[in-house]
């Protein structure tokens, strides 16, 4: 399976976009909505198969047992969240070899203490930045000749402050990075602050539906100077409530009935996963032909 690469789709003209995505399913449904890549979010992955927070939960071989059954789903690029690398440069390089044999299209590194925590919850901690880029380093080494985008995420914005962050950030460019990170600015001014004052990298946007940094749209961003942007929680609050409305309906009524047009159809979603296809070969396999 050939993918587009993330450098390859920042050479088109206007901003990636992509959403969170957690499993083969949602992935299928970026890949369908149009999406040209898809973040696999530590958020969606903490919340759907634990029902736990953004806490730091998630093992490495939980990610990347996801992170390989989404990228043999589907053809979009997939951009993996490996929190902290789970561990010092040794554990990340391992963790990067591991995505680049599943068929990833790049990683986000980020520089919090572990266990770490999702980027707009409270209490969160940095290690050094002496700390931090060893491991940044061992990322982009690992990668070699391969088309592999490595992001380098600072969460220093609400431990010390903007002026850190952008100081982290400088750093992470200058060690190479592909895309900069800056998690969690507070307002426009200081969007377009990380934007002005962080150059020569592609940055990235993190636009969290009530998170503390306001949302904005794709073209917004793009023309403050942001080219990659993630809207990493989305699809799963949305998901989330409307299972919880058709589950609480069934409860209250014992019918399904009154939330029919807010589900998708038996058959709509065997569509979706490929059943047509399944018949097809089985058909074959048994002499009745192709198709």
């Amino acid at each position: 399976m050939t993918r587009t690469s993330i450098s390859e789709l920042l050479d088109r003209e206007g901003p990636v976009v992509g959403p969170g995505i957690w499993d083969a399913l949602s992935a299928t449904l970026a890949e369908r909505a149009g999406f040209d890549m898809a973040f696999l979010s530590g958020f969606c992955m903490s919340a759907a198969p634990l029902a736990e927070p953004d806490f730091g939960l998630l093992t490495q071989t939980e990610v990347l047992a996801t992170a390989e059954r989404v990228c043999a789903a589907v053809e979009l690029p997939i951009i993996v969240d490996i929190d902290t690398g789970y561990g010092n440069a040794f554990n990340v390089e391992r963790t990067v070899e591991a995505l680049l044999r599943h068929g990833a299209a790049g990683c986000f590194l980020e520089d919090q203490v572990w266990p770490k925590r999702c980027g707009h919850m409270e209490e969160k901690r940095v290690v050094p930045l002496p700390e931090y880029l060893p491991k940044l380093r061992a990322a982009l080494e690992v990668c070699g000749g391969a088309s592999f985008h490595v992001t380098a995420r600072t969460d220093a914005r609400a431990v010390h402050g903007l002026d850190e962050a952008i100081r982290r950030a400088k750093a992470f460019a200058d060690a190479g990075a592909d895309a900069v990170f800056v998690e969690a600015p507070r307002s426009i001014a200081e969007l377009e602050r990380v934007a002005r004052e962080v150059e020569g990298v592609t940055l990235v946007a993190n636009m969290v539906e009530q998170g503390k940094t306001p949302l904005c749209t794709p073209a917004e961003l793009h023309a403050m100077g942001f080219s990659l942007v993630a809207f990493p929680v989305s699809g799963m609050l949305a998901a989330a409530h409307a299972i919880e409305r058709v589950f609480r309906t069934i409860a209250l009524d014992g019918t399904s009935a009154g939330c029919q047009g807010e589900m998708r159809t038996f058959d709509g979603l065997n569509d979706l996963v490929g059943l047509a296809e399944r018949y097809a070969r089985e058909g074959a396999w048994r002499g009745g032909g192709p198709g």
